[in-house]
Parts: C-alpha cells; sequence; structure tokens
C-alpha cells in the first residue's frame, strides 16, 4: 500500500468536487450523466481505500464497491437509453429543452 488513507480521500473528495461541478454547470445530458458516474467513481475510491486500511472493513469494502460498480451500470443503461430517445424526438441533448416535452 502506497501512500496514506488521507491522500485517497482528498484525491476522492476531489473527484466528487469535479463530477458535482460538472452536473451542475452543463446542460448538456450526456456530460450530466458522465458527471454522475465520477461521482460513483469517487464514493467507491473511499470504499476501497477504507476497506484497504480497516482491516476489519476489507471483505465488506468490496462488496459495497461492487454494489455501487452495478447501480452504476444500470444507472448508465437507463439514463442513456433516456437520453437517447429523448433526443430522437427532440433532436438536442440538452436538459433546458426537456421541459418543454409537457407541452
Amino acid at each position: 500500500m502506497s501512500g496514506s488513507l488521507d491522500s485517497y480521500l482528498v484525491l476522492s473528495g476531489l473527484l466528487f468536487a469535479i463530477g458535482t461541478f460538472g452536473f451542475l454547470a452543463r446542460r448538456n445530458a450526456i456530460s450530466m450523466l458522465m458527471s454522475i458516474e465520477l461521482m460513483l467513481n469517487a464514493v467507491n475510491l473511499t470504499v476501497v481505500a477504507f476497506g484497504a486500511f480497516v482491516p476489519a472493513l476489507k471483505t465488506h469494502a468490496a462488496v459495497i464497491a461492487l454494489l455501487v460498480i452495478a447501480v452504476a451500470a444500470a444507472e448508465a443503461t437507463v439514463g442513456l437509453a433516456l437520453v437517447m430517445a429523448i433526443y430522437r424526438n427532440r433532436k438536442t441533448p440538452l436538459v433546458d429543452e426537456y421541459d418543454s416535452m409537457s407541452e
């Protein structure tokens, strides 16, 4: 193991902050999905880091990380399918245009 738990947590916090900024600043649905994936990967990094540095959490951390990966894959699949379906109807990936669908 290289480094300390603090360095992994700082990196994870930075990744989560970048993902949050990307989600809030972008209006493109694909970019927003990518930002959510970045935030989920930051959570995975935190869980795995705690699993590596706290011996009692070693097996539980791996299970939680696999669960987060499965949820991220499902979220990406459903989110991309929704974006593609909306893009076919509206011809734009911008989220601001989606609110006009109720008209």
